[in-house]
């Protein structure tokens, strides 16, 4: 019998990519799209944002109806928006002073009341449930096998929390990304 080796996920060193880089999603016209904040994690992450005196901009992210009416009747995710004009960095992430995480990348001032999705990270929604190819440890390392039981519960939490029978699912575009991108850019919400 093979024995199989255990690749225990671990951040590289003086990395802080996940929180500096956003990407487009699904496509250039919806824009950047920004950290998911669960409905019942937005009042909690404005409260932290305000006790660091850190401006935040939360946009909606996905909602439901059920009708194809003018838009969504219900919010299931919101996403917390990068502080750079190009949508890119977590405003809670330090970048200002000299601190550095115990992996030596920026750290998170709010790390230990991080958002699920941060949480969860390098786990990510697809099917089936993957990690995110463009984590540095991923990339370097290859597919983490051990130690990620906690990202894989919080992605569960995460699953349930926006688990719904409605019919009609909404989609926000941004209207966030970089300036070379600004006329396929949209703005609002679309049905998907």
């Amino acid at each position: 019998m093979a024995l199989r080796s255990i690749l225990d996920f671990s951040c590289v060193e003086g990395c802080s990519k996940c929180c500096i880089e956003r990407e487009y999603y699904p496509t250039i016209k919806f824009g950047k799209i920004g950290v998911l904040v669960m409905p019942d994690e937005k009042e909690h992450v404005e409260s932290l944002a305000e006790k660091h005196g850190i401006t935040i901009t939360i946009h909606p992210r996905i909602g439901v109806s059920e009708t194809e009416s003018e838009g969504p009747t219900t919010i299931l995710a919101y996403q917390m928006m990068g502080k750079d004009l190009d949508g890119n960095t977590c405003p809670f992430l330090d970048t200002e002073s000299s601190k550095r995480s115990p992996h030596g990348g920026y750290p998170c001032k709010i790390y230990e009341n991080r958002p699920l999705a941060c949480r969860a990270y390098p786990i990510i929604q697809s099917s089936p449930i993957s990690i995110d190819t463009k984590c540095k440890f991923c990339e370097n390392c290859g597919t983490p096998s051990g130690n990620v039981n906690s990202e894989l519960e919080s992605l569960i939490q995460i699953q349930k929390k926006m688990d719904t029978k409605v019919p009609y699912i909404w989609r926000f575009a941004t209207g966030i990304g970089e300036l070379k991108d600004k006329d396929l850019i949209k703005t609002g919400w679309f049905l998907v």
